[in-house]
C-alpha cells in the first residue's frame, strides 16, 4: 500500500533513494548501512537539539558541545592514547560541562563512553567498537558548532550595525540641536542689537525736541534804562533844554 500524502517516507523509500545515490556516485554502500548511518545522524541531532540546547542556557550548551567535540577529535586523532580514551567525572571541567549540563553526558555515552570503576575511581571509558558512532557524533558536533558560531557572528554584526546606526542618529540629532541653539543665539543677539539701535535713535529724537533754539526777540535790546513799569524807582525823563532866540 502506498503511503498517505504528507506522511514521512518509510524505510523502503529511503533505501531505494540511497541505492540510487550510490549508483550515481559510483559508491558501493549497503542500503542497510546507509539507513543506519542516517538514523544515527538524526539521533545525534536530537541529542543536541532539544537534548542539550533546550534545558540549558545558550552559553552552557555551547560550552558542553565544544568539550564533547574536543574529546571526540582527540580520540579520533589518537585513538590509542590512554588519556583520550577515558575521562573522570570528578574533573572540574568534565563535571561542569558534561555531568551538570543536562543532556551532555548522554551524548558522550552515545559516542561510546561507558561508566567503569578502576581502582575505586569512577571513570567513563571509550569502547573502541563504537568508532563509527564516534565519527558520526564528532561530525554532527562540528556542524552544529559551526552553524551556531555563524549565527552568533551574524547576530553580533547586526547588533553592531544597529548600535552604529543608533549612535549616528544620536550624533545627528545632537548636531541639529546645536545648530538650532546656535541659530537661536544669533537671532537673539540680532534682536538685542536692533533694540539697542532703536533705543538710541528714540533717545536722540527726544533730546532734540526738549532743547529747542531761543526766541530771536529775546536778543533785541529795548531803549531806556532797563526799568520796568512796575519798578518802584521813579522814572526820570530827560527834558529838552529851553528854547532861546
Amino acid at each position: 500500500m502506498s503511503s498517505e500524502p504528507g506522511s514521512p517516507p518509510h524505510s523502503e523509500f529511503l533505501a531505494a533513494a540511497a541505492q540510487r545515490r550510490n549508483v550515481t556516485t559510483g559508491q558501493v554502500i549497503p542500503i542497510s548501512a546507509e539507513l543506519r548511518r542516517h538514523e544515527q545522524q538524526q539521533k545525534f541531532r536530537r541529542l543536541i537539539n532539544p537534548g542539550i540546547t533546550r534545558p540549558n542556557s545558550q552559553e552552557a550548551a555551547m560550552a558542553s558541545l565544544k568539550i564533547l567535540s574536543k574529546i571526540s577529535e582527540n580520540l579520533i586523532r589518537e585513538p590509542e592514547n590512554p588519556k583520550f580514551r577515558q575521562f573522570k567525572p570528578t574533573n572540574d571541567t568534565i563535571r561542569r560541562h558534561l555531568i551538570e549540563t543536562k543532556g551532555a553526558l548522554e551524548y558522550a555515552i552515545e559516542i561510546g563512553f561507558r561508566p567503569e570503576v578502576k581502582e575505586f575511581q569512577p571513570l567513563y571509558v571509550w569502547n573502541e567498537r563504537k568508532s563509527e558512532e564516534l565519527r558520526l557524533g564528532a561530525q554532527i558536533l562540528q556542524e552544529t558548532i559551526e552553524l551556531a558560531e555563524q549565527k552568533l557572528a551574524r547576530s553580533q554584526k547586526n547588533a553592531a550595525e544597529a548600535k552604529a546606526a543608533a549612535e549616528a542618529a544620536t550624533q545627528k540629532a545632537l548636531l541639529a540641536f546645536m545648530d538650532d541653539r546656535k541659530t537661536k543665539m544669533l537671532r537673539d543677539q540680532r534682536d538685542r542689537d536692533n533694540r539697542e539701535v532703536r533705543a538710541l535713535h528714540s533717545s536722540s529724537v527726544d533730546h532734540e525736541g526738549t532743547t529747542s533754539p531761543s526766541s530771536p526777540l529775546s536778543n533785541i535790546g529795548m531803549p531806556g534804562g532797563g526799568h520796568v513799569l512796575s519798578s518802584p524807582d521813579p522814572v526820570v525823563v530827560d527834558e529838552p533844554p529851553p528854547y532861546r532866540d
